[in-house]
């Protein structure tokens, strides 16, 4: 295939996923066809652009390609001949080009229905906005892949047969769903983050912003605080890599990259948001917050930090804030002590299968000194790392810990 042709169809995947699903959502009502359909369109899009040339509106036609082919599919089901007349009449190129991003809205607030399981909500919205794979789903989850398919067929058929319908709430009911929404942002911006995809963090902190529109003036404090969070991890992501691609950690950044017009911007929002009261968005923004304000990794507040995720853990235990705070509790009071809470939270056996966990284990054993046992978690690490550029960077320990790699 030409490369032009690739990269157009790459790119408008990437973009426009959420959108394109979102539109066919709105015109056939179902969320299987409408995955399936905008799926068989990108597909007629590799076999026909690299002969036929790449259209002068793609995104306009993937969509329209993919809404003749969900309505042949409903044509094929007999139930819905009768009401195919209603389909055909709508016009979904109005909405193509719109920057107002009425169909995705409609979309997270439909996947985000209180009659869903909370975590079948976030899950199905993840899967349907950004057409994230079942087994991203599942590892931002920390559960199995059949597990979290199981959840996503059951929410599917929960929206079809309750007759759930795709709209944007009243202001009544939006509290009811405002926890699902936010939680849903900050995992396609964690999964981009996590992959290195700028295009998913851009797109997650378009809709933090949206949400703080929307519910303007009076946007809840959590929504403030998890547009600051996001955007003081992005304010980082230009010296996350290194020349070479390789992964650069916090504390060994050039904090010059750092985007400091994103944290001028996230900084008061994190303000506002702890005026009103530290939910875990805040807590969060706050920790990042101090990151970025320290000039050098050296000066960072680690004392502050841990007493922020002192709180956190106790407002929204996980293993994954005990897990961070065990590491800041190693900056404060030492290698050893932050490795009895790592193995605290290993015994959970919750994280097993998170690298960080045996990359952070790792670490602290490289910094006290135990090398044997260091390279042990960073192999284990290695086994569980999802991108390149993690496992070159464990890679790279591993070698400082055993020389003869």
């Amino acid at each position: 295939m030409p490369p032009a042709a690739s990269e157009v169809i790459e790119a408008v995947y990437r973009a426009d996923w959420g959108r394109i699903v979102a539109t066919l959502i709105r015109l056939v009502g179902d969320f299987d066809i409408a995955e399936d359909a905008a799926q068989e369109a990108f597909t007629a899009a590799v076999d026909q652009w690299p002969t036929a040339g790449v259209p002068e509106l793609p995104r306009a036609w993937i969509i329209q390609t993919a809404r003749h082919k969900a309505l042949d599919r409903l044509r094929r089901r007999e139930r819905f001949e009768e009401p195919l007349a209603s389909y055909d009449a709508v016009e979904p190129d109005k909405t193509v080009d719109s920057d107002i991003p009425d169909d995705q809205l409609r979309l997270i607030f439909t996947c985000c229905h209180p009659a869903l399981a909370l975590e079948a909500q976030v899950a199905l919205t993840l899967r349907t906005l950004s057409g994230l794979e079942t087994e991203d789903i599942a590892r931002a989850f920390l559960v199995p892949a059949a597990t979290m398919a199981q959840r996503l067929v059951r929410a599917k058929r929960k929206i079809r047969e309750a007759g759930i319908p795709y709209e944007v709430p009243s202001a009544s009911d939006m509290p009811g769903r405002m926890d699902a929404v936010l939680t849903v942002i900050y995992l396609v911006f964690n999964e981009g983050y996590a992959a290195m995809r700028a295009d998913l963090c851009a797109e997650a902190i378009r809709l933090g912003r949206l949400m703080t529109t929307l519910l303007a003036p009076a946007s809840p404090a959590e929504a403030t605080a998890l547009l600051a969070l996001m955007l003081l991890h992005d304010s980082r992501r230009d010296a996350r890599l290194d020349d070479s691609g390789d992964l650069v950690v916090l504390e060994e950044q050039d904090r010059g990259r750092w985007d400091r017009r994103q944290i001028a911007e996230a900084l008061p929002l994190v303000e506002d948001a702890l005026r009103a009261g530290p939910g875990p968005f805040a807590l969060q923004a706050a920790i990042a917050a101090l990151h970025c304000q320290s000039a050098r990794a050296e000066d960072t507040d680690w004392p502050q930090i841990v007493r922020l995720y002192d709180v956190l853990e106790h407002l929204q235990p996980s293993p994954i804030v005990s897990l961070n705070r065990a590491v800041a509790v190693a900056m404060v009071e030492g290698s050893h002590r932050g490795l009895a809470l790592i193995e605290d939270v290993a015994a959970a056996g919750d994280l097993d299968d998170y690298h960080l966990l045996h990359a952070a284990r790792g670490d602290l054993l490289r910094r006290a000194g135990s090398l044997d046992e260091a390279a042990q978690c960073y192999d284990r690490a290695l086994t569980l790392a999802t991108n390149d550029s993690e496992r070159r960077f464990l890679q790279r320990r591993l070698r400082e810990v055993r020389p003869a790699l």
